[in-house]
């Protein structure tokens, strides 16, 4: 609750620092996302809670993305869940990849610099942006294929306006069914 990055449209980026104390940071992160969403994006990508946070960042980094979530419903934005690893492995090629890489592989496909001690939050605001894009076939940096095949785990969504997403998984998930057996 200290610091959520966010990307724009345009590809610039910038962070959400809450005012307030405790829940109250909430509400300024509403707020400020309001705020962001004015600018009326087709699509939000939203890096998805991987569920492994311990003490206090285990209670607040859900209470985020619920505030997130419903300013965006709100706003009447559709948006798409990343696994954490997923966008580790697009933009890295490894999926438990640090900060630290993620910044170095935007500096070396895109130019990008993400320096300080938030340009983290920025750097991964603006790798969701460029895995949407690339999800719907507008990419703004050209991956190697491995990493554009670890995007086709999202389930992209068909948006209203937008190209249909061209990153469907690569064959038709099957289940698995048990053969019968005679007794």
């Amino acid at each position: 609750m200290t610091c959520t990055g966010v990307a724009f449209p345009d590809g610039s980026t910038a962070v959400i620092k809450p005012r307030g104390k405790g829940d109250l940071r909430l509400l300024s992160i509403e707020e400020r996302m309001c705020a962001a969403l004015r600018v009326r994006p087709q699509l939000a990508v939203i890096e998805d809670d991987p569920g492994v946070f311990r003490g206090s960042a285990a209670k607040a980094i859900p209470m985020v993305q619920a505030t997130v979530r419903l300013a965006l419903m709100r706003a009447g934005i559709p948006y798409v869940l990343v696994n954490t690893k997923m966008l580790k492995l697009y933009a890295t090629g490894y999926g438990a990849s640090d900060k630290a890489s993620m910044a170095v592989a935007a500096l070396t496909y895109a130019g990008k610099t993400f320096t300080g001690d938030k340009g983290g939050d920025q750097c991964d605001a603006w790798w969701l942006r460029a895995a949407g894009h690339a999800a719907y076939g507008e990419p703004v940096v050209r991956m190697p294929k491995a990493s554009m095949d670890a995007l086709r785990e999202v389930d992209w969504p068909s948006i209203p306006g937008a190209p249909a997403p061209v990153l469907a998984p690569p064959f038709p998930r099957q289940t698995r069914r048990r053969r019968k057996t005679a007794a």
